[in-house]
């Protein structure tokens, strides 16, 4: 997956989405040609994918929606050559019939979904034989904070759980990585302050903070990106030594075909 100084200008990532972004290229299985992704957000990952595969992200917010149109195409024309392709849809997984992909993703999504069991098993049903889920969620929920209720989060998951979860949804090879040691820890705190003095200030409702949480911890421009790329170079290295520890997970399965 393309991942270099071209796409820190049209989609640059956050701190923490670096750290998630090292695990999850190293996690997409070979072979994989089309992908979908539920919930793109503002489309930073999306951007990335769809520079190597076939990539169509959905995104009901609308103001999401419109910044992750622009980077998927962005990026398209940053590097015409790198052989993928990408589309964006306002829209939601209910709403794709019975278009099948060999990978579907959401990051940062499930544990917005109070049913989450029903959106993984709902999630499945656009994979095709042999085709691969791939998601990341905050880990652990002793962890639950003011920020996670800020977000709309009804939960957070320890390994076992997100194991369970794929296993539940009839997914099996089912691998879990942590990500993020040490420098979640320290965003985490800061995050949590921040999230305690917005919630003591907020009239919005649950529905309406999920809606904009994608949009919270955005770079704001290509500098930024940059900066954030190089300056966590050393916490990639880190937490490749340290699969076990930090406090976000990935998760990968596979439906039998």
């Amino acid at each position: 997956m393309v991942a270099g100084p071209s796409l820190d200008a049209v989609a640059p990532l956050s701190l923490s989405a670096w750290l998630r972004y090292d695990v999850v290229a190293r996690m997409i299985p070979a072979g994989v040609k089309d992908v979908l992704e539920v919930g793109c957000g503002r489309g930073a990952f999306g951007a990335r994918i769809a520079s190597s595969y076939n990539y169509l992200g959905l995104e009901p917010d609308e103001a999401s929606y419109e910044v992750a149109r622009q980077r998927i195409a962005a990026a398209g024309r940053s590097d015409p050559g790198a052989g993928g392709h990408g589309r964006v849809l306002n829209t939601s997984s209910q709403a794709l019939g019975d278009e099948r992909f060999d990978l579907v993703c959401a990051f940062e999504v499930i544990e917005h979904i109070e049913d989450d069991e029903a959106a993984a098993k709902e999630w499945v049903t656009h994979l095709r034989p042999g085709g691969w889920m791939l998601l990341s969620v905050p880990a652990d929920q002793h962890r639950f904070g003011p920020m996670d209720e800020y977000v709309g989060h009804f939960r957070r998951y320890s390994p076992e759980q997100m194991s369970g979860l794929l296993a539940g949804a009839g997914l099996s090879g089912i691998v879990v990585r942590r990500y993020n040691f040490p420098l979640g820890q320290v965003l985490e705190a800061g995050r949590n302050a921040l999230g305690k003095r917005r919630l003591a200030k907020s009239s919005s409702s649950v529905a309406e903070r999920t809606a904009a949480s994608g949009r919270l911890y955005q770079p704001g421009g290509s500098l930024a990106g940059t900066v954030n790329r190089m300056g966590t170079a050393p916490f990639r290295g880190l937490q490749r030594m340290f699969p076990d520890k930090g406090v976000g997970l990935v998760a990968l399965g596979r439906l039998d075909g």
